[in-house]
Order: C-alpha cells, then sequence, then structure tokens
C-alpha cells in the first residue's frame, strides 16, 4: 500500500462518551461515515478561505457591484456559501438548525422551495407534530391533518396563515399601484420575514441580517394557493421571476469563491449549480441527499455530472453524501459553523 493510504479505524468507546470525537472519527470509519467527515472538511473549507490568502492577489482587481457602482468597496471577500433545502426540512426539526445558521450570518444566500417558506411561517402560527409513517391517509383526512413523512400538520395550522397572509399581499399590491414596487420572490419573503417578527423563524433572521431567500417555484405551495385565492378576492399583484434570475446568478458572478450546500434535490439543487455556472463552477460543495443516480434525475446526479456541464469547477473536490440530512446535517454543523460562530463570538467580546 503507498504511504498515503489511510487505515479503517472507528471510535473505540474505550476512550469515553465524546460526541464530537465520535464525528471526527468518521472520516476514517468507511462507508456513508466517511463521506460526513469529507463533508465537515469542505464545509469547513468554505468557511476558512480568504482571499488573501490567494496567489497574485491584487486589492484593485475587485470587480464593482453591477447593481451598485457607487457603493462603498467591501471587506476583502470570504466565500461565498450558498445554502439550498427542500420543504420537508423546515417542516421536519432541522427547520432549527437552519436558522441557526441564518442567524449567525454563516450563509449567504439561502435558496428553498415554497414549501421551505411557507412552512417556516406556518410554524410560527402553528405546531407541526410527530406521527407515523403509516398512518392511513383517510383517516388523516378525515381528521383534517396533513402528512409529512411520520409528522402531521393540521389543516387550522394552514388557515392561520391564510388569516395572516392574505393581509400583507393587499399591502403589497397597494404598494405596486401606488409607489411603482417590481415584488419578486425574493423580495416578498423578504417583507413575510419582517411582517413574522418571530425569532424562531429562518425568513425572519434572513430579513434581520440582509440575506437573500430566493425560491425559484414560489407557487407550487400554501403561498401560491394564497397568491391564486388573492387574485379573485383583490386581483391585480404580480410577482417578477425574471429580476430575481439576475440577482442570484449575479451573486455567484461577482463572488471570488463560492460553496454550495444543498439537502435534498429537485429545483432547489439545481437553482444553486445554474447559477454557479455563470461562473463556470462552484469552487466547493456537499451534497446531502438520498437520491440515486440510475434514473437520471438531477436530485440523484452525483457531483461529477454537475462538473460535466461547468456547475462546479473542474479542480474542485466535491462530496456527495447518500444520508437523510435529518441525521447527518446537525452532526456536520457542530462540526463546522457551530465551532465557528463560538469563535466569533469570543473574538467580539474581546
Amino acid at each position: 500500500m503507498p504511504a498515503s493510504a489511510v487505515p479503517v479505524k472507528g471510535y473505540d468507546f474505550n476512550n469515553g462518551i465524546d460526541h464530537a470525537a465520535v464525528v471526527r472519527s468518521m472520516l476514517t470509519t468507511g462507508f456513508q461515515a466517511t463521506s460526513v467527515g469529507e463533508a465537515i472538511l469542505e464545509i469547513n473549507r468554505m468557511i476558512n478561505w480568504r482571499i488573501e490568502d490567494e496567489p497574485n492577489y491584487q486589492p484593485e482587481d475587485e470587480l464593482p457591484d453591477p447593481d451598485n457602482p457607487n457603493g462603498h468597496p467591501p471587506p476583502p471577500p470570504k466565500c461565498k456559501i450558498f445554502l439550498g433545502y427542500t420543504s420537508n426540512m423546515i417542516s421536519s426539526g432541522l427547520r432549527e438548525s437552519l436558522r441557526y445558521l441564518v442567524e449567525h450570518k454563516q450563509v449567504d444566500v439561502v435558496v428553498t422551495s415554497a414549501g421551505g417558506v411557507e412552512e417556516d411561517f406556518i410554524k410560527c402560527l402553528g405546531k407541526t407534530f410527530l406521527a407515523s409513517f403509516s398512518v392511513p391517509g383517510k383517516e388523516l383526512r378525515e381528521k383534517g391533518l396533513n402528512r409529512i413523512g411520520n409528522l402531521v400538520v393540521p389543516n387550522a395550522n394552514y388557515c392561520a396563515f391564510e388569516d395572516w397572509v392574505m393581509p400583507i399581499l393587499d399591502e403589497m399590491l397597494e404598494e405596486q399601484k401606488t409607489k411603482g414596487t417590481i415584488w419578486t420572490p425574493s423580495k416578498m419573503i423578504h417583507r413575510l420575514g419582517q411582517k413574522i417578527n418571530d425569532p424562531s423563524s429562518v425568513a425572519y433572521w434572513a430579513y434581520k441580517n440582509d440575506i437573500p431567500i430566493y425560491c425559484p417555484a414560489l407557487t407550487d405551495g400554501s403561498l401560491g394557493d394564497m397568491i391564486y385565492f388573492h387574485s379573485f378576492k383583490n386581483p391585480g399583484l404580480i410577482v417578477d421571476i425574471a429580476a430575481d434570475i439576475r440577482s442570484i446568478n449575479n451573486q455567484a458572478v461577482y463572488a471570488k469563491k463560492t460553496g454550495m450546500i444543498i439537502l435534498g434535490g429537485g429545483v432547489v439543487k439545481h437553482h444553486i449549480a445554474n447559477a454557479n455556472l455563470m461562473r463556470n463552477g462552484a469552487d466547493f460543495s456537499v451534497y446531502i441527499n438520498t437520491g440515486q443516480e440510475f434514473d437520471g434525475s438531477d436530485a440523484g446526479a452525483r457531483p461529477d455530472e454537475a462538473v460535466s456541464w461547468g456547475k462546479i469547477r473542474m479542480d474542485a473536490k466535491p462530496v456527495k453524501v447518500y444520508a437523510d440530512a435529518t441525521i447527518v446535517f446537525p452532526l456536520v454543523v457542530a462540526e463546522t459553523f457551530a465551532p465557528n460562530v463560538e469563535k466569533m463570538k469570543k473574538e467580539s467580546n474581546k
């Protein structure tokens, strides 16, 4: 064997109960545990990269922001981190991990599905409950309960969401008519994050920290239902998706380095990857999902397929973890972003 070969070794509990050491030992455990360890290394590379470390870096080479050419020059940039997640992640308790990242400014751009937007607000208005994957759908329907895997959401939560969001849609339409406001999905989510005014919400912290949340399929869920109902009660509201595609693509194009962390697949995964195509690929990438590639789906595609499209750079070291993100991602956060947040707190208290 070459000198660089790594022996397989897991955690020895004779050394005591040390959860952090257990997670660190995954790197040499094998199978998907090793992929988790590699994902931790890749995300820490995103966090720790600084442009000053690049060879031949010249500050005067910085490109101006095309949407704010006369603005103050930004500080030397860090890696711009794109976080994507599907709606089921917000429905689950993973919402708290995602909110933590946005609350502490650990990510720069968020992309989610319609459910990833609305379920965040709905959880502020009513609780989601644990149930079972095997509860009969007919029985749940008769009780006014909607199943998401082994979770259930009462119909009353969606009624509360309708009561909350409809007056906001009225306000948005009035601003469109009187001020000429052009609403995009990200601007709409920003306004809703302001209105919810609840620190348990991801969108609230995105509003507070000016982190954009993009949602290219905004109408594909309860929020779309509300827009549909509103079009009869008070017609005329327009949501412009073209402005958002310019915005998210520029997020990638004018970044010195980019990293992608994508939980799940579908439109969320592709929207982030396609934005990074505009800059010839992301520099760092981590996928966590259970998708398989044999059916040709984008959700199941390995990172190497994205390299062929120019969505991930040819010299990158991307990682895919085949696992349920609700199990894996909190462990990843514990060994990446959480220590970084604690480090930032200590530095700010000096």
